[in-house]
């Protein structure tokens, strides 16, 4: 299994774009790697929707829980 890491700073990005982007690049990524998203906000939307769309197949870990910025591993399983 590869312990790739990809990151995405969401903070720049446009709202309503953030969460096509991730997914882009979710799909692009093997088991084992990993999709680190730096956000403004807590995106537990997000998380709502990865457990919709992608249960069992991922694991979300809190690298930084605000106040500023969160930050957040997603890794493919």
């Amino acid at each position: 299994m590869s312990e790739e890491m990809k990151t995405l700073d969401l903070r720049p990005m446009l709202p309503f774009e953030r969460h096509e982007k991730i997914f882009q690049i979710w799909e692009t990524l093997n088991p084992g790697q990993i999709l680190r998203i730096i956000n403004d906000h807590d995106p537990r939307p997000l998380h709502y929707q990865f457990e919709v769309e992608q249960n069992g197949k991922y694991a979300w870990e809190y690298e930084q829980n605000g106040p500023k910025d969160w930050i957040v591993k997603i890794r493919r399983i």
